[in-house]
């Protein structure tokens, strides 16, 4: 099946795309510039891209991305500290992002005649953001159906969304990911910062899978501390 893959750069993306490559059935890699804070991302997608050796598409939607004000990623907000689950985490939501990165997505699927259309949401995503959760998911792919019939048959792959971060590490290391060459962090700076949600969501991952995790951290130990806030809550 020739899949279209949306890869931002981080871990999860990544390690999908390993991962249908591996299965011979990586096709394309889409990744989106919105405006985002921690833009350097792109350059991991566009690596991963180059390893395994299929067509990158870069789509500038940072006209579209600043008309999505109030997010942490997108404006002059600062990206709080803490675990993924807190509600703090909240102000990182980036309204209908999914759905309109995924909308694109599928144009550039059915365009290319592609058969199905990737996506790495997974079930840790569920906490914060409405557009990773099944019901999203489920009704992306039936509108999708609709927008397209009659013209391609493309359909929405969702590996991971009810599965979590931690066998997405594990899944991702058997399939060879080469987790260094990955981007998570929110804050964008010149190593992962260690504190913010995404940082200690990985790092906890790791440590869940057993995987040795090798990220360097501005603020290794910080995650234990956020876990623990979270779990006396």
């Amino acid at each position: 099946m020739k899949t279209t893959l949306v890869c931002s750069g981080g871990l999860d993306s990544v390690s999908l795309a390993h991962i249908l490559a591996r299965d011979g059935a990586l096709a394309r890699i889409v990744a989106f510039d919105y405006g985002q804070r921690h833009a350097k991302e792109l350059r991991f997608a566009r690596d991963a891209a180059e390893r395994l050796a299929v067509p990158f598409h870069l789509i500038d939607m940072r006209t579209v991305g600043s008309a999505l004000t109030g997010s942490a990623l997108t404006d002059d907000i600062e990206v709080p500290d803490g675990h993924y689950a807190e509600d703090t985490m909240r102000i990182t939501v980036v309204p209908n992002r999914n759905a309109i990165m995924l909308a694109i997505a599928f144009g550039v699927a059915a365009a290319n005649g592609d058969d199905a259309v990737a996506t790495a949401v997974h079930g840790g995503d569920h906490f914060i953001y409405p557009d990773c959760r099944p019901g999203f998911t489920d009704a992306f792919a039936a509108m999708q159906r609709a927008a397209l019939d009659g013209y391609a048959d493309v359909t929405l792959h969702v590996p991971f969304v009810h599965r979590s971060k931690a066998d997405i590490v594990a899944e991702g290391a058997r399939a060879g990911t080469p987790f260094a060459r990955t981007w998570s962090c929110y804050k964008g700076g010149d190593l992962h910062c260690g504190r913010c949600g995404t940082c200690v969501e990985r790092r906890e991952a790791f440590h869940l899978a057993r995987v040795p995790d090798p990220t360097a951290y501005a603020d290794p130990d910080f995650w234990r501390a956020a876990i623990a806030a979270q779990e006396a809550d």
